[in-house]
């Protein structure tokens, strides 16, 4: 009889501990057929090309004298070895995008001109490690244009926003007031997903924003719709919650363009909170009243 079989099932064991702490992790999905060693990669976080004009030099500091180590007593322990440090990459302040990658984006004369400049843009981080671009769906064209917060895990298999399940109910929401998806255009603030789902970060926004103002100066629509609160914040470059700004009018501009603009909330918040979904259809049916006038 094999004496290997314990240390078999301790392995596997192991293994499984190990998947269960990357599922709660956020890692549910695979991204490639081979590995990837980020460690043997250059001391350069994903997004490192990306310009902002935060980075400009920061004033020099004094040079402070290092500390001398204490020197052990006789009789002591020695010191324990150090250990080695982990590789920190430079963080980077919130901002605007350089002037350079306006006016690229700026020369796009349509979402496919648009589109393959995403595809081969590498500035914003969460492109390492999302599997696919989730550009848009719906219209090229559309007098609504429905704005959400970033991509999951089937948009990121599939490549397109919003169609896990709360894209499933936001469709439902339109065909409520007789829209259908080749009526309107679906996007989100950031073209990739956050690991994990996470709620994407105020610099990663911004690296998309340049993208994102001249799609919606190509898309021309005459109403906004902002799905959430991290949605909303970033369009409307406010603090207040999705509660206390949902419903409201405002007047929007990106990329040139002038649109009536309102948030409401987000499909997947409706499907946590069934209570919530009365709000929702009043906005629902102001868009709607809106649309027609």
């Amino acid at each position: 009889m094999s004496t290997d079989r314990p240390q078999d099932d301790a392995g596997r064991l192991a293994a499984g501990r190990i998947l269960a702490w990357y599922e709660a992790m956020g890692v549910d999905a695979a991204l490639g057929e081979a590995p990837v060693d980020w460690l043997a990669r250059p001391d350069a976080a994903p997004g490192a090309r990306f310009s902002l004009a935060s980075t400009a030099a920061a004033p020099a500091t004094p040079n402070r004298a290092a500390p001398v180590p204490a020197q052990p007593r006789q009789g002591s322990a020695p010191p324990p070895p150090m250990a080695r440090p982990a590789r920190q990459f430079p963080a980077r302040a919130a901002a605007a995008p350089a002037g350079d990658a306006r006016l690229d984006v700026a020369s796009a004369r349509n979402l496919h001109e648009l589109g393959a400049m995403l595809a081969s843009f590498e500035g914003c981080g969460l492109k390492a490690t999302a599997k696919n671009l989730c550009f848009y769906r719906g219209a090229e064209q559309s007098p609504l244009m429905i704005i959400g917060e970033a991509p999951g895990r089937e948009e990121d298999l599939e490549g397109k926003p919003f169609v896990g399940r709360a894209g499933q109910l936001l469709d439902k929401m339109l065909a409520a007031i007789g829209l259908t998806e080749d009526k309107v255009h679906i996007t989100n603030i950031v073209y990739w997903r956050p690991p994990g789902n996470r709620t994407p970060t105020p610099q990663e926004a911004l690296a998309c924003r340049p993208f994102l103002e001249r799609q919606v100066a190509l898309v021309a629509p005459k109403v906004v719709l902002a799905l959430g609160g991290a949605a909303a914040k970033q369009l409307f470059d406010v603090a207040d919650g999705i509660m206390r700004i949902r419903g409201k009018w405002r007047q929007l501009e990106m990329g040139g363009h002038k649109a009536q603009a309102m948030a409401t909330l987000h499909p997947a918040y409706l499907l946590r909170t069934p209570a919530a979904k009365g709000m929702a259809w009043r906005d629902l049916l102001a868009v709607k009243a809106a649309l027609k006038a």
